[in-house]
Formats: structure tokens, sequence, C-alpha cells
């Protein structure tokens, strides 16, 4: 750990009285008083499905054991393969899961960032020789310039800080404009994502036999991974997994 590094932790030890004095931690999901700033109460934790066995090696999709049996993939991606090489999800889309995300994509709450980061960190593997690079899913720069901030690269940045990869912050970009993807059919999802998303032409070098791991709020139908999958492997990305908060295991639901 650096000089930085050590300089804020204690800053942020030293603060913490003061902080909590002004802010007394709450959970954030239920606002139960908590012991700290992060985390959730032990009833909303216990909310919190984390994807189990058997499931789906592909996609990450949960399987019925007599499916599992039969094969290791789930039927959607044995009859469509996906672009990626696999997802990396830390729980199932479900109400707690969704009010996290509503949260801190929609309700500004940025400091939920690092508890949602640390759920994904804790399902990914420890990475050895080569460490890959972490590429947030982009947003247009309208939506971004209304929002004010990528909910996927705050994801990806505290990803970084705990070692599990080399931020690519700008490795994407999205050019044109897509509509809201809730509600629409699989056809359409691609359709509306066609020629949205590339490599940035700078980044391109950089993405270029690397091992990437695109990093996301919540996965859905997978339209959108697989286009940014996509983009990277055009880019020269020697792999591409997926690693994100929630994954809807219906992909039916869009937050």
């Amino acid at each position: 750990m650096g000089w930085r590094s050590q300089l804020s932790t204690s800053l942020k030890e030293g603060l913490s009285p003061v902080v909590d004095l002004v802010y007394p931690p709450r959970c954030p999901l239920c606002g139960t008083a908590l012991a700290s700033q992060s985390g959730l109460c032990s009833e909303c934790w216990s909310e919190i499905e984390v994807p189990g066995e058997p499931a789906c090696e592909s996609c990450q999709r949960p399987m019925g054991s007599a499916a599992a049996s039969k094969s290791t993939c789930c039927f959607a991606c044995a009859k469509e393969p996906p672009i990626h090489d696999g997802i990396i999800a830390a729980s199932l889309y479900n109400d707690a899961s969704r009010k996290l995300i509503l949260a801190l994509k929609h309700g500004g709450k940025i400091s939920l960032a690092p508890l949602l980061a640390d759920l994904i960190a804790s399902r990914m593997p420890p990475e050895t020789d080569n460490i890959p690079l972490l590429v947030p899913v982009p947003l247009h720069r309208w939506r971004l310039w209304s929002r004010g901030f990528n909910q996927a690269a705050l994801l990806a940045s505290e990803l970084a800080k705990r070692g599990k990869g080399e931020l690519l912050v700008d490795g994407l970009v999205r050019s044109k404009r897509t509509p809201s993807l809730g509600g629409l059919g699989i056809k359409e999802r691609s359709d509306a994502l066609s020629g949205a998303i590339a490599a940035q032409s700078g980044a391109r070098p950089v993405i270029k036999g690397r091992h990437v791991i695109l990093v996301d709020d919540v996965l859905t139908s997978g339209a959108t991974s697989n286009a940014c999958a996509k983009a990277l492997m055009d880019a020269g990305a020697a792999s591409v997994r997926v690693a994100c908060f929630a994954r809807v295991a219906d992909g039916g639901i869009s937050a």
C-alpha cells in the first residue's frame, strides 16, 4: 500500500466518528440502525439471493437438477451461445437487489458502489499472472450528462481498488442513443443496439490481446453485454467475461 492509500485510510478512520455522528449509519434497504456506514442489516442480507448450483456455465442462469444432468448449459445458451466467456454475478435479481440498484442508479446514492463492488469481488476468482482489464458498460453521453455518473464505471473503479483488474474506464463508447430495453424481445433489443457500441479508437491498442472483464450493475437479456463483448473482441480482446451485481434469471426484467 502506497503512502497516498495509507493517508486516505487514516483520514477515513479519523473522520468516521464525526460522519457517524452527523449521519447515523442506516441499512440502505430498510433504514435499520447499523454499527457502521457500510453493509446491510442481517435481515436484509438474508434477502440477497446469491447464485447457486446447478447453474448454466455460460450465463449463470439457475437450472433444475434434471436439466443440469443433461447439459452444463441452459437451453438459451445452447441454442445461441453468448459471445462472452462467462458471467460473474454477485446476486440474482429480486426485490432486495433491485432496490439497491435503483438507489445507486436513479437515486444517486453512489455511496452504495463500494458495497455492491464488494459483493461482486467476492464472487470473482483470484487473478494470478494475467491481470484483466476492467471495462464498464458505457452510457450514451446524453444519459451520462443527465445522470451525472455511470454506475458501471463506479463499480469497475471499486473493483480495481480491490485488486481485481486494471481499470480502462473509457474502453467502450456508446455512440448511438438507445431506447430503454425493458419490455423488448430478444430481436428488438439486438436491433436497438446494432452499431451503438464500439471500442474507443485510442483504447484498441490497450485492449488487444488482453483478458477483459466487462462490468455492469445488472444483466437482463444479455443483449447489451453481447454488444459490448463483440466490440471488445473486434478490438482484439483475448477473452471477455461479464461481472455484474445482479443477474436476472428470466431475462424479462429491467432496472
